[in-house]
């Protein structure tokens, strides 16, 4: 199984320059992932670095909280599109989620997929799991199902919550809630596991628990410990 052309390879840091987008397009010709994921102002230069190159190009939609309204999120769609992006992932409105408004989200998910299929792109519903129930989890899953989005996602990276040490971390993907997404999607609708997948190991788990995208900035170290190769 090559775990490397799995990864979307994310440049998705607040700090993150245009030197850093320039090594990381580099990175990920050479490793060979399936895309690089960059913040929307990027997608036009990404497609430039990477013209000559077989790694796709994708952004991120309402990101990283989801909060933005439809018809934003739906611009921002049409214009990542236009610039380039051939994959979106979307963040839900989670605190529509959380209020259980699935009419809202429903309606919210389909608005930019239809700007997505209007251009041939691959859309990815972003759930931010670190803030959800499994009730919710499994409801998001049936909403995609009944919409057949291209694929289904853990989570942000970005999806911090305060701890009882009173610091602010996340989780990110886990094993149970990847299985309870893998459980409650059929069709076309795939898996796509993101948030602190840091080396080959846990990349390898999740593929073999039949993930079929890998959001992670750690391609390198994923590629190296899965070759003992160096780049």
């Amino acid at each position: 199984m090559n775990i490397v052309a799995l990864i979307d390879h994310a440049i998705l840091h607040p700090t993150a320059s245009t030197e850093e987008l320039t090594a990381g397009c580099q990175l990920a010709h050479t490793l060979g992932v399936a895309t690089v994921c960059v913040k929307p102002y990027m997608v036009g230069a990404a497609k430039e670095l990477l013209k000559d190159s077989t790694v796709g190009v994708g952004t991120v939609i309402g990101f990283p909280h989801g909060s933005n309204a439809t018809i934003v999120k739906s611009a921002e769609a049409e214009q990542a599109c236009k610039d380039g992006a051939t994959e979106l992932d979307m963040v839900v409105n989670i605190g529509r989620v959380l209020e259980e408004d699935w009419n809202y989200v429903r309606a919210d998910i389909a608005a930019v997929q239809i700007i997505a299929r209007s251009h041939h792109a691959i859309l990815k519903v972003i759930f931010e799991t670190d803030y959800l129930e499994d009730s919710h989890i499994i409801q998001l899953c049936n909403i995609c199902t009944d919409l057949q989005v291209e694929f289904v996602k853990t989570s942000t990276g970005f999806g911090y919550t305060k701890r009882a040490s009173g610091d602010y971390n996340y989780t990110g993907a886990t094993s149970e809630h990847i299985q309870l997404m893998l459980d409650n999607v059929e069709g076309i609708v795939q898996v796509k596991a993101s948030g602190g997948i840091r080396n080959y190991e846990d990349a390898k788990r999740l593929a073999e628990m039949g993930v079929t995208r890998l959001g992670t900035s750690a391609s390198q170290a994923i590629a190296v410990g899965g070759t003992g190769e160096s780049y």
